[in-house]
């Protein structure tokens, strides 16, 4: 006969295993059939209280935590190493079901991956030019508010013309030097708006000083990836744009 516990080979009727001490109860007597502990040629089961396989939890665990990368693959691992344990374990072992729910979910996260890099692969180009979008629509935005207060500001310092730079456009007390007509960020030395760089360029002054023309130029801070057309303002208040190259007074107008 062999050990249920260990696998060594005993003699009939031996009460506990030499090899590993396990105490050994006959077939015979787990089902109250006379002839009880030690009958020749009875059949042993093992005793004492059943324990759930540790990879069976750890498979289980795996199958959850899908978030965690390779964790699919360890779960259908652990899982089959589980069922190969349980099923050599001769009844010590449990928690098949565990190991097979781990396997089930291991798998379909395996199959999912495909359909998750197919969904990825249409989407996030589709989410990149929304944002590209967005960031144009932002920067022409920017340029309308530069144009209304570069006007406001020419009414408001008419001996000026318009201003020598965008600072002076900015937050103050809404004089000449701190007109109070743009944010923060767009009186900057170098405008940054929603991925989109801005300069200004005041014209030469006239003989009397006065700041008669300019030009703001609003380009993607990285091509093709925060931005795809280039924009252009001057003083006829009309915004131009070009794809892939710096916008001039030449370029299409926004429409």
């Amino acid at each position: 006969m062999k050990c249920p516990y260990c696998g060594e080979m005993i003699e009939d009727g031996s009460q506990f295993c030499a090899r590993c001490g396990n105490r050994l109860v006959s077939a015979a007597a787990v089902a109250g059939v006379p002839g009880g502990v030690g009958a020749p040629g009875a059949g042993y089961a093992a005793t004492g209280a059943q324990t759930t396989s540790g990879k069976a939890i750890a498979s289980l665990i795996m199958g959850v935590l899908v978030f965690i990368p390779f964790s699919a693959v360890a779960a259908i691992v652990l899982g089959h190493l589980a069922l190969s344990e349980i099923k050599k374990s001769a009844g010590r072992l449990k928690g098949q079901g565990l190991a097979t729910a781990g396997l089930i979910l291991g798998y379909a996260e395996i199959v999912m991956i495909p359909v998750i890099l197919i969904i990825a692969a249409i989407a996030i180009p589709n989410l990149l030019r929304a944002k590209m979008a967005a960031n144009e629509a932002s920067s022409v935005g920017a340029l309308r508010s530069y144009s209304l207060a570069i006007v406001s500001y020419a009414e408001k310092c008419p001996e000026q013309g318009y201003p020598a730079s965008t600072a002076k456009l900015g937050p103050g007390a809404g004089d000449c030097d701190s007109a109070n007509l743009v944010d923060v960020v767009l009186a900057g030395p170098v405008p940054r708006r929603s991925g989109y760089v801005f300069h200004y360029e005041p014209g030469t002054p006239d003989a009397t000083g006065k700041v008669m023309s300019f030009t703001i130029t609003a380009d993607p801070i990285t091509e093709n990836t925060t931005g795809i057309r280039h924009f252009f303002l001057d003083e006829s208040g009309v915004i131009r744009m070009e794809s892939g190259r710096a916008a001039s007074v030449e370029s299409a107008p926004v429409r």
